[in-house]
């Protein structure tokens, strides 16, 4: 199965709906990543390691992917009419400098962020617009993964000019599913964070912190 469907497949999990003008997705809490499990993508060697902590912004979240690929979701409904931005306060500490981020044997990232519409009866119909920290590319770059044009990679950071870098960044996922797939899309279902390293073998180390989405 296709890499990325094989992980949108399996990621989510149940959660609550959204009213609010301002959805807070993740916690970082040891409870909620006792909850959310690890789910690593099908063929990958290892699991990505995730771990929480604070600073004196509140808590985020250690993501070290060694060779490995696993990821952690939620299905939520959004509500894109309302609160159509995504917010990502992240940072990569360690990259994947060199890799061909456009091949199947260079599709990592040190930290990318899914956003995800059920578009049919199963799984495999789910679009997604991933949100990633590059290693390689600039900011505004944007292409179908190579494993599935239902995927569309969309860089939000890089580390050609913030590596090691606490940085938020803000996208409107509305317009983003529209002028990427052509879909008119009013709710979300689901959203999911991965760090991986199994194409490339390399090992990275990112950071996650209050992602959330908001009306402006």
């Amino acid at each position: 199965m296709l890499k990325i469907i094989s992980f949108l497949t399996v990621i989510l999990i149940t959660f609550n709906f959204a009213h609010a003008d301002k959805i807070l997705i993740f916690e970082f809490t040891e409870k909620e990543l006792l909850e959310l499990k690890v789910r690593k993508v099908r063929g990958a060697d290892n699991k990505t390691v995730y771990s929480v902590n604070s600073n004196e912004n509140g808590n985020y979240l250690k993501a070290v992917a060694n060779n490995a690929a696993s990821g952690l979701g939620k299905e939520i409904k959004i509500n894109l009419n309302k609160t159509p931005f995504i917010n990502i306060t992240w940072k990569v500490e360690k990259d994947l400098k060199g890799i061909k981020e456009n091949t199947k044997k260079g599709h990592d990232y040190a930290a990318r962020v899914f956003a995800i519409k059920k578009t049919g009866a199963t799984p495999l119909s789910n679009r997604a617009i991933n949100y990633v920290f590059s290693s390689n590319s600039l900011v505004g770059e944007n292409r179908p993964s190579p494993y599935t044009k239902k995927s569309i990679d969309n860089v939000l950071a890089s580390t050609k000019d913030s590596l090691n870098k606490w940085i938020t960044v803000k996208a409107n996922v509305k317009e983003d599913f529209k002028r990427f797939h052509n879909l008119n899309v009013n709710e979300l279902d689901g959203l999911a964070i991965m760090a991986d390293t199994d194409n490339s073998k390399m090992k990275s180390v990112a950071y996650f912190q209050n992602i959330y989405f908001s009306a402006n």
